[in-house]
């Protein structure tokens, strides 16, 4: 019996494999690259999903719906949203300090996940974001385009993000800054920075 308890409440070893630790830097890394690539998109409009024009496919780069320009991000995705929650978020849409929080969020959520500092903060802030996304318009047969019904990309992302942070902060950081960052007096003294 006691042989058996032992066992149980041993602790796991440090998880070894310098391919594995890897692939999850770069993982952080190309989600975070795509919560950055969104804000530069609609920051500048870059001519991906803003500046675009969906039926000819045109784009014009810089154009009026870009943020730096006055263009109201947020009104449109959150002006199409569906399901029990719709008319939330579509007022939610209306209001101009949603773009500036959805936006700083974006480039906040982007550079600590890329840089791999400050990804406890990104942990929460990038899923809370996705879920949010998911709500306004991911419920079960209103997305026409969906491949599945019920889990897309901000499921995915959110519960990724989740774990990569969690094994990082825990074990080791191998692509980034993360285990400079870790060292420093201020993240020592307040362990949610990191």
């Amino acid at each position: 019996m006691s042989a058996e308890t032992s066992s149980s409440t041993a602790v796991a070893p440090v998880i070894q494999g310098r391919t594995g630790w890897a692939l999850l830097g770069v993982t952080r890394i190309l989600i975070g690259f795509t919560f950055l690539w969104a804000f530069l998109d609609k920051a500048f409009g870059l001519g991906f999903a803003t500046c675009s024009d969906r039926e000819t496919g045109a784009i014009t780069v810089n154009c009026d719906a870009s943020w730096i320009n006055g263009g109201r991000i947020t009104e449109g995705y959150l002006g199409s949203s569906s399901g029990p929650f719709a008319e939330f978020f579509q007022t939610l849409g209306g209001q101009a300090w949603t773009d500036w929080f959805f936006m700083l969020g974006l480039l906040g959520i982007g550079l600590a996940l890329m840089l791999g500092i400050g990804t406890r903060v990104a942990m929460v802030a990038g899923p809370l974001m996705l879920v949010m996304m998911y709500v306004s318009h991911a419920w079960p047969g209103a997305v026409q385009n969906a491949n599945n019904p019920f889990v897309d990309e901000h499921i995915i992302y959110s519960v990724a993000i989740i774990a990569i942070v969690i094994l990082e902060a825990r074990y080791i950081q191998k692509i980034g800054f993360g285990e400079p960052w870790k060292r420093l007096p201020i993240v020592q003294k307040n362990r949610w920075l990191v």
